[in-house]
């Protein structure tokens, strides 16, 4: 035998019977209920003869609440929790006995104990509540911000001078009527190649110019954006005016006029009657909205597998010491019939030009810069003298 829990008994401050119709109080000894229960559960520790009844229950349920009440910390708010709701309060020993009571008390002190429980646990999280409000005030309070004091300045970013001048001229073109295309930029071999002219054993095929993909078969990083001109014409019917912004890729030592990855940006035109006449017109104008009203260019024959014939398009350029000079600015020409045929356009009907530029080389004429590697180091000390597109701060 053991004694009974003193705490239990002072705070319920019971007088219970036993079965033999004599009366015990804290001290005297105490057993288990029912009476097969194991040792192994103090839950149900409690004075012999225990009967529970529904003014318990509410003696338990108002100690509880008023407990629960008085609990001003977390820590002791958890503390009651674990007396009144655990697996070792009265509350869990009342629930426990009621297959020993009478058949016709189970019923009510079974509702009184759900009852109890319910209002015990609505207690539990009330206070709960409450003391969580009063640590966010008084957190509040200690950590007071004042309102008036200047925020933390926000440093204002800019867009990258490469960035900056494929807008200009995406919106150049936008504004004579012109749309924008896009593609991917792993191609197969009949996109990137063999549509546009180049032929088998051309060196741009070779694996020392150009980036193989390791997966699919005749894969490549695109070395140029004319594919995507291949797939418009494959997927749109003439006439067609498109410029074709992106990211190239080409197996390049990296110096101060080269990269393995660059930018590209070309423009084609399929429409009825177009000459090299119309090419120029075209060309002169773009340059004179890009670089500014005085620009002049000049046509050098040159050759491209794509367009036949081809040209090098220069423009006239005074640097900053006033020093003029013909600069290679792109490549242009007119669309090769056999390109039109890889698409199933007809080159008896169907005349057009092509061209293309790299933003990289025209930032650089741009702005006077050097050395192509700064454009990619991400050197803020570099980056921020370009804050506006088309001058230096």
């Amino acid at each position: 035998m053991v004694k009974c829990d003193p705490f239990d008994c002072r705070r319920l401050q019971l007088t219970v019977s036993v079965s033999d119709t004599r009366t015990v109080n804290c001290g005297d000894p105490v057993a288990r209920f029912p009476p097969d229960a194991g040792r192994s559960d103090p839950a149900i520790l409690y004075p012999v003869g225990f009967v529970s009844t529904t003014e318990n229950i509410d003696e338990i349920q108002s100690a509880a609440v008023a407990e629960i009440a008085a609990a001003d910390t977390p820590e002791a708010l958890e503390a009651a929790r674990v007396r009144h709701s655990g697996r070792k309060s009265a509350l869990a020993a009342v629930l426990a006995g009621i297959g020993g009571l009478p058949p016709e008390q189970r019923g009510a002190v079974g509702k009184g104990a759900n009852i109890a429980r319910q209002a015990i646990e609505a207690a539990l999280a009330e206070r709960q509540q409450a003391l969580e409000s009063q640590a966010l005030s008084a957190s509040l309070t200690a950590d007071a911000l004042d309102v008036t004091l200047p925020g933390d300045p926000v440093r204002a970013g800019a867009q990258h001078i490469v960035t900056q001048l494929w807008n200009e001229i995406e919106e150049i073109f936008v504004g004579m009527g012109w749309q924008i295309a896009d593609g991917p930029h792993i191609e197969d071999d009949f996109h990137n190649f063999t549509a546009l002219n180049i032929p088998e054993g051309h060196p741009a095929r070779a694996e020392t110019d150009t980036f193989h993909i390791a997966g699919p078969a005749n894969h490549v990083l695109r070395t140029h954006t004319s594919p995507v001109q291949v797939r418009v014409m494959e997927t749109q019917e003439p006439p067609i005016y498109v410029v074709c912004p992106g990211t190239v890729y080409r197996r390049e030592d990296i110096d101060a006029t080269h990269g393995a990855m660059f930018h590209q940006l070309e423009g084609l035109a399929v429409d009825e009657g177009l000459s090299m006449a119309h090419l120029k017109g075209m060309l002169q104008h773009f340059v004179r909205e890009l670089l500014g009203p005085t620009f002049e260019i000049r046509l050098r024959p040159d050759y491209f597998p794509f367009t036949e014939p081809s040209v090098e398009v220069d423009v006239l350029w005074t640097d900053r010491r006033g020093r003029s000079t013909w600069l290679e600015l792109l490549g242009a020409g007119m669309v090769d019939p056999n390109v039109f045929a890889h698409c199933g356009i007809d080159p008896e009907r169907w005349t057009g030009f092509a061209w293309g530029l790299g933003l990289e080389r025209v930032a650089m004429l741009r702005h006077g810069v050097s050395d192509l590697r700064l454009l990619f180091d991400a050197d803020l000390r570099f980056l921020d003298q370009f804050g506006d597109a088309g001058s230096v701060r």
